[in-house]
């Protein structure tokens, strides 16, 4: 298969993008996984308790899990990942993720410094014992996501910074990780004492090549198995729209344009607005032509809380009005705009559309500036430009793992803009246990982000396509994107299953 790019990294509390959590949840497991219907389901832990009217979890780990170094997985090793995650040094963006359970947010904003504070504990070897501040809803959700996978201290403490290095690096998932070739590939084992049974597929290489048409080729020269968006453009996919092996599935993956509110001139709402509203989403689905859904609102339909009247629509006469009385009529005295976008030939279909429309509707000229994965990523982290071309798929499938994307204190906002209403709002539906009422109090704050303050403009809802060769079988998707390749099956020219 194809990863598109060099993974930034495989430090599972660390890393933020896709293409990491592609590697990392074939080689890891955390407490509970997703099944096919995106429903929570045991892993490395067998079963649990909910107490005290949703404050209390208790977790029982199975008692045939081990690390790939034999030694038993226990739940010491989810106290150290968890204040790990939270403790400030690590610098984790996801640390929010955890910010329910009790003195979370005091640990990981400095203001407790102990971090045996952290509400959890290990009752012995193999129970772990969860206390959160207030109950939600999503909780178990997330003990199925990559940045709550445990991990081992003992690693960490011999091995510093290379402890995720295939010499070091252990795991407790389906595949290990034998051999990391950077910028060209990685190459996963199957694990012979993964709990749930070793996979057929014994060895997985994943390549990392940038251009979608060059890896396409490789996959119609018989050289990958399987595509998906990384290697399947779209005139690629409009050849291949009637193969009885292409699948094109729905996804909790919105794409969006950034601003970084603290430049000029987007430090002006009303020149945000104007740029919102002379943007036409629905070009989008066709000129990629995968079935895209266009988005105006943050939360994506299926999920509580969407709303199709949310979000500024398409208006350019509007937006003309707005970017006049700030200042700027038709984009006169604009100081140089430029956005940045990844090294993918659907995200310069996109913001070459979106520089059209601007200099058309209300003459900006916008300046596309294009990076390699792990450049553009750093770049956006350190110092955004004023626009941005963003992506975000939901790690649970719940409004949380969107929303709370953009909190003050979230490592994934990159636009710098901050609300305390729109933070008050989140705690207020993540405490909240009326489902109607929780809805109706993620659209207010839908509606704070996408038609008053807009930090983004959200532009389509994705789909994935997908291509296999005829000899493969297995792989298993769902809307959230993530690939399980445990159960992938390769026939053999004469047509009976092996493993290759």
């Amino acid at each position: 298969m194809n990863l598109g790019n060099e993974p930034p990294s495989l430090d599972w509390h660390t890393t933020t993008d896709s293409t990491s959590f592609d590697v990392i949840s074939n080689i890891m497991n955390g407490l509970t996984q997703m099944d096919g219907e995106m429903k929570i389901v045991p892993a490395l832990a067998s079963s649990w308790e909910i107490e005290e009217d949703g404050k209390r979890y208790v977790f029982h780990l199975r008692e045939d899990i081990f690390w790939s170094d034999g030694k038993p997985v226990t739940a010491m090793d989810f106290v150290f990942a968890w204040r790990r995650l939270q403790d400030p040094d690590t610098g984790a963006s996801y640390a929010t993720f955890l910010y329910d359970i009790q003195n979370a947010y005091e640990i990981n904003t400095g203001r407790i410094k102990d971090l045996s504070a952290l509400g959890v504990e290990a009752l012995d070897q193999k129970t772990f014992a969860v206390r959160l501040k207030q109950p939600a809803a999503y909780f178990l959700s997330l003990t199925s996501t990559c940045p709550t996978f445990p991990l081992r201290e003992d690693v960490l403490v011999e091995h510093g910074s290379k402890w995720t290095d295939p010499r070091f690096i252990v795991t407790n998932g389906p595949y290990r990780l034998h051999k990391w070739q950077h910028e060209y590939k990685i190459e996963l084992h199957s694990n012979p004492d993964y709990f749930e049974g070793e996979p057929r597929v014994k060895v997985v290489k994943m390549f990392m090549v940038p251009e979608q048409s060059t890896a396409f080729a490789l996959f119609e020269n018989d050289e990958l198995d399987y595509v998906d968006n990384r290697s399947f453009s779209t005139s690629d996919v409009e050849r291949y729209l009637k193969s009885p092996r292409y699948r094109n599935l729905p996804l909790l993956r919105s794409s969006y344009i950034a601003f970084n509110v603290t430049k000029k001139p987007f430090d002006k709402k009303l020149v945000r607005r104007a740029f919102a509203m002379a943007v036409d989403r629905s070009v989008f689905p066709r000129i990629l032509r995968r079935e895209e859904t266009p988005l105006y609102g943050w939360i994506p339909p299926g999920l509580l809380g969407y709303s199709e009247s949310t979000g500024l629509r398409f208006e350019p006469k509007k937006a003309q009005a707005l970017l006049a009385r700030a200042g700027y009529p038709g984009g006169k005295g604009l100081p140089k705009v430029e956005l940045l976008y990844p090294n993918r030939e659907d995200a310069r279909l996109v913001v070459e559309a979106i520089q059209d429309q601007l200099k058309k509707n209300l003459g900006v000229r916008v300046e596309l500036v294009n990076q390699e994965w792990k450049v553009y990523l750093a770049r956006r982290k350190k110092d955004p430009p004023p626009l941005f071309r963003g992506a975000w798929g939901a790690d649970f499938p719940d409004p949380e793992s969107f929303m709370n994307i953009f909190t003050a204190g979230s490592g994934n906002n990159h636009t710098r803009w901050s609300s305390t209403r729109y933070d008050a709002l989140l705690d207020k539906a993540r405490a909240e246990q009326d489902e109607s009422v929780r809805a109706s109090v993620y659209q207010s704050a839908n509606r704070l982000l996408c038609e008053d303050e807009v930090p983004i403009i959200p532009l389509y809802l994705a789909t994935q396509n997908i291509l296999t060769k005829p000899w493969v079988e297995g792989i298993s998707f769902n809307a959230l994107d993530i690939q399980i390749l445990k159960n992938a099956v390769i026939k053999d020219p004469a047509g009976k299953d092996g493993a290759i």
